[in-house]
């Protein structure tokens, strides 16, 4: 009954990924003649969540041909009129716009980096246009578009 003839292979487990990064492993690969591949990952073992690009490096030293935009002085002087045309501190303005009074103090001296949102709630507070050819007139109250 018995065949003498066939042969029976048991066969082991494939290693598990952390063995076959051991030491040894890649050891006895080499010495087998197997091909090997390293990579060195960029980053790997450090806890880099946050990391600056070479572009806003680049940015922060501000070169010559690299500067942030910002506000020109005569929006700063227009925002600066129109507040006091309303009685209001920055502070007072910078509350009622929800935005911190160091915004505020940027734009009036023309260091602030420009941005639609905040010029737009400044323009609704003070009711000067800020943005566009019809700078410094008046803003018209919604719904009256002539």
């Amino acid at each position: 009954m018995s065949d003498w003839d066939t042969v029976t292979v048991l066969k082991k487990r494939a290693p598990k990924a952390s063995v076959m990064k051991s030491e040894q492993a890649i050891n006895a690969a080499r010495r087998q003649g197997a091909a090997i591949d390293t990579q060195l990952k960029w980053g790997a073992g450090s806890n880099k969540q946050h990391v600056t690009t070479k572009n806003t490096a680049k940015l922060d030293r501000e070169t010559e041909e690299l500067k942030h935009e910002t506000i020109s002085l005569d929006v700063g002087r227009l925002i600066q009129q129109g507040r006091q045309s309303k009685g209001m501190s920055q502070k007072e303005l910078a509350t009622k716009i929800n935005e911190k009074p160091q915004i505020i103090t940027d734009y009036e001296a023309g260091k602030g980096i420009p941005n639609n949102l905040i010029l737009g709630k400044i323009e609704r507070a003070i009711g000067i246009k800020l943005r566009g050819k019809d700078k410094g007139k008046p803003m018209q109250p919604p719904g009256n578009k002539n």
